[in-house]
């Protein structure tokens, strides 16, 4: 873990999850614009050879802060770091998934998901929003998922997350109406990251169709967040996709979630 950051001047945007996929192509796009960075995940190698990167490439600073999201008190040991340095964009990234029927699931790996998808990102939200509110400034932008929209057989722990994040997501942003603070939901659907290899799922159906690039997806979530819209479902087929699931049957939606779930 790192010790205490210090405030050097400028915009500061803190993201879980950043040593590769979303959260690492999120960390490009903020430097590129001039942004100071913390970088947060639990491999300490990625982070510092991005970090150097970035700050060779785009003239920012950026720090690492090594941390496992899974760990209860994570997220307070990430603030304490951070109490001199004020953070304007909180990037909630961090998540993974893990595929099988739940009945035969390693409880510890289930426990441990709603760990870093939930509890984690509402305890960072917890803490980083009051000092925004009081600035009057500041955007905070959850990952969750084409999948907050439906029920997830052989996922089911992972589904159910992405829709608390999802749900959480849009409520505090009502809540936030007016105040400065604006909250993103980025909705990605299949994307080519290390999450697939992660949660086994390369060879699920869901992931022989159609992939979108993780630079994309990270590209429009950057976009709505900066926009400060509420919902950000990426690429037209996946906001097809979420539109008709509105007009089925939670039970059809279920089972379709099952079949691109499933092994091919």
């Amino acid at each position: 873990m790192a010790s205490a950051i210090t405030d050097s001047g400028g915009k500061t945007a803190l993201i879980t999850g950043a040593s590769a996929g979303i959260g690492r192509d999120l960390a490009e796009l903020f430097a590129r614009d001039g942004h100071h960075l913390v970088l947060v995940a639990r491999s300490e190698p990625q982070l510092r050879e991005l970090a150097a990167k970035l700050r060779d490439q785009c003239r920012v600073n950026v720090d690492v802060i090594v941390q496992d999201l899974s760990v209860v008190d994570a997220p307070q040991r990430i603030f304490d770091c951070l109490q001199s340095k004020s953070v304007d964009y909180l990037v909630n990234n961090a998540g993974f998934g893990s595929r099988g029927p739940f009945a035969q699931s390693d409880l510890s790996t289930q426990l441990g998901m709603l760990q870093v998808n939930i509890t984690a990102l509402t305890h960072l939200t917890r803490l980083f929003l009051p000092e925004m509110l009081k600035r009057g400034s500041g955007r905070i932008m959850n990952v969750a998922s084409v999948a907050a929209f439906l029920p997830g057989p052989l996922m089911a722990v992972y589904y159910a997350s992405k829709a608390y994040v999802l749900s959480f997501s849009e409520a505090l942003a009502n809540e936030l109406a007016g105040s400065g603070v604006t909250v993103t939901a980025l909705c990605p659907g299949p994307t080519k990251t290390e999450f697939q290899k992660r949660a086994g799922v390369e060879d699920s159906l869901l992931f022989k169709m159609s992939v979108m690039d993780s630079i994309t997806a990270a590209r429009i979530g950057y976009g709505a967040m900066m926009r400060g819209r509420r919902r950000v479902v990426t690429g037209f087929s996946n906001k097809m996709s979420v539109l008709a699931m509105g007009f089925l049957p939670r039970r059809a939606t279920a089972a379709m979630a099952r079949k691109l779930n499933d092994s091919r």
